[in-house]
């Protein structure tokens, strides 16, 4: 045991700001298959289903029992992308513990709470969960402006309203446009950040910063890998999102490896 946490924590401090690499949509593939291989050999679908489905269940129960809360289902499962990167930590703790022949029992996506990085992961877990909850603001200021708060009747009701009126196609459209800017912001701030406080010893700001450069080095292939996790969690949702038990470590592994060849050991 003090072996591999002298291994599992053996992370050199650098002083100087990481290289980034340029990589193309060659790389993204092989993050992806790379993904694969990881959940093959680290399957972990049971322990997302436990922390899916109670949200769902209390997301039915809240509906069934009014439709005050309907217009702002979608924002929430929209948003469910800014909040992703939080979920994925665990993922990157196995892809990482797999890469140094470390233990990779499932229940090892919980050891990044034992280990240094908890309080850097803590401070970008708060960052995002404060720009999940201003959305979610945005979203239903939106509503407001468009149907002025009134509460819909049914789901039906409300889904006739927003597909076949004015105020409709307005929220749709706005809101879309909205959701896009919080996306790409959190996706810039976080895509490199989460996996490196986990990798490195570097403070929350670096980690950040180099996010960002990532990003803005790599903006056609980021922005690639950008609309490959939008479109893997949209897949993952439709059966009642069932399918994001595997689609979500899948991705949370892949991110990984776009980690791995985005910067420089």
């Amino acid at each position: 045991m003090a072996h591999e946490n002298t291994i599992a924590d053996a992370d050199a401090i650098a002083p100087n700001e990481p290289n980034i690499r340029s990589i193309g949509a060659g790389d993204l593939k092989k993050a992806l298959v790379e993904g694969i291989a990881d959940f093959n050999a680290m399957p972990t679908h049971y322990v997302f289903l436990a922390l899916i489905y109670p949200i769902v269940t209390l997301m039915a129960a809240r509906l069934y029992a009014g439709y005050d809360v309907l217009p702002l289902v979608f924002p929430l499962l929209a948003g469910y992308t800014l909040i992703g990167p939080i979920v994925a930590v665990g993922m990157y703790e196995l892809s990482r513990r797999r890469e140094q022949g470390l233990n990779t029992s499932r229940w090892k996506v919980f050891h990044v709470l034992q280990r240094r990085a908890i309080k850097s992961i803590g401070v970008l877990s708060a960052m995002l969960m404060i720009i999940y909850f201003a959305w979610l603001t945005v979203a239903w200021g939106l509503y407001e402006a468009n149907f002025g708060g009134v509460v819909p009747e049914s789901v039906m009701g409300f889904a006739t309203e927003v597909l076949t009126t004015q105020a409709g196609w307005t929220l749709i459209s706005v809101g879309s446009g909205a959701g896009f800017v919080f996306a790409v912001v959190v996706f810039s701030l976080s895509v490199v950040s989460f996996p490196m406080v986990l990798d490195r010893d570097v403070s929350v700001i670096l980690a950040v910063q180099t996010s960002v450069k990532a990003v803005m080095a790599n903006p056609i292939t980021m922005g690639l890998w950008g609309i490959i996790v939008a479109a893997g969690l949209l897949l993952g949702s439709l059966p009642f999102f069932v399918g994001l038990a595997v689609v979500m470590p899948i991705l949370g592994h892949a991110t990984w490896h776009v980690y791995r060849k985005v910067i420089e050991n």
